[in-house]
């Protein structure tokens, strides 16, 4: 079984994608992943297929990654894995927005009604009856939950006409209703492990390089005040003086030069790092715009909320985009879930997710947006 998440509270665990076998990879072996066929938890109840479709196309998004993150002090998260879905429609990709992004949580106590309570064994030819099409059907084209099938041959299940299409066009029409088999075109992201380890550096004096000879301790606190006027709508008069925008701006890039600095800083010792695992901590920021302000509450509970874990920019350079400059982007992507960790009334529950993008000259469009 993989290294448990939850081991060192208070310190950061960091993820890296690296190549595996994919039978270690399916859900009988309870590990993180990227790419390929989400790896269920909860075997028969799956994500109700609106949880995890594209707030501006309505398409379902495709899975990303998944973090095994049990809770050692609750029997009930005994099993806890969290599972990331993005859409791959590169227009639904917008700055400082998330609704192409969703996350579900799934949990089980150590005795259940799919697995052993004694752990797995590193054996390929270990129960392999253990599978989500044992329980349910699922999509042949994405994984998740199959509401419709071929017509022709019955033998093929989709979670959307979209899908069935895509199948047919890349693979199934050549092998519909015969036993030929055909390697069709796969809309899946390419598969590695998301190996946890922890972090080597910790987080003490890593802006004490940047501070030094550098008085600009005084110039954040103004910013952040303007900052605060500029949301309260009362930064007009300000703006109206001579070389205040200038100066703000100067200072603005400076402070953006620090929280980049900052992300840099971090990620030095490990610059492939995928995913940062810190729940109950803070994400670490990449740009000193869009932070977050407010975190909605468990829809399941109505508990608060807390960061989790954040997934990395440079797991971009894992999903072998054919276009990379017209593809999907992100700074980072924050996970946020229910505090108590309650049990999903259904299977999976949604959680809350935010994206942050480094957005160039955001400071001075601010500025000019307020003048009069």
């Amino acid at each position: 079984m993989c290294r448990n998440l939850l081991s060192n509270m208070g310190k950061v665990d960091i993820g890296f994608a690296e190549e595996c076998e994919s039978w270690r990879l399916q859900s009988r072996f309870f590990r993180s992943k990227i790419g390929g066929n989400p790896a269920w938890l909860n075997l028969k109840t799956l994500p109700k297929n609106d949880q995890i479709s594209c707030d501006y196309c309505k398409d379902p998004c495709i899975f990303l990654c998944q973090v095994y993150a049990p809770y050692e002090e609750d029997a009930r998260a005994f099993h806890r894995t969290l599972y990331i879905f993005i859409c791959k429609n590169p227009n639904c990709c917008k700055t400082n927005k998330a609704g192409n992004l969703k996350v579900v949580r799934s949990q089980l106590e150590r005795l259940n009604e799919f697995y052993p309570s004694n752990p797995p064994e590193e054996n390929k030819a270990w129960r392999t009856d253990i599978s989500v099409e044992k329980w349910t059907r699922i999509c042949y084209v994405c994984g998740i939950l199959s509401t419709s099938h071929c017509a022709k041959c019955k033998k093929v299940d989709y979670c959307c006409h979209l899908h069935q299409v895509f199948d047919w066009e890349n693979g199934h029409k050549e092998s519909c209703g015969t036993e030929k088999e055909v390697d069709s075109k796969s809309i899946f992201f390419p598969e590695f492990e998301l190996v946890i380890e922890p972090e080597r550096k910790e987080k003490e004096a890593i802006l004490e390089k940047y501070f030094q000879n550098k008085d600009i301790k005084k110039e954040i606190q103004e910013i952040k005040k303007y900052e605060s006027l500029v949301t309260s709508g009362h930064a007009g008069t300000l703006i109206s003086e001579p070389n205040v925008d200038a100066d703000l701006i100067q200072m603005s890039n400076r402070i953006e030069d620090v929280t980049f600095f900052e992300f840099q800083e971090h990620i030095k010792n490990d610059p492939d790092q995928v995913l940062r695992y810190d729940r109950g901590g803070f994400p670490l920021y990449i740009s000193s715009i869009n932070q977050v302000e407010y975190i909605p509450k468990c829809e399941e509970c109505n508990s608060e909320r807390q960061f989790e874990f954040q997934i990395m920019p440079q797991l971009i350079n894992y999903l072998d985009f054919e276009d990379p400059i017209n593809s999907l982007d992100w700074g980072i992507i924050g996970i946020f879930t229910c505090k108590k960790s309650c049990v999903p009334k259904a299977g999976y529950v949604s959680e809350w997710i935010w994206k942050q993008d480094i957005v160039e000259n955001e400071t001075v469009n601010i500025c000019k947006s307020n003048t009069p």
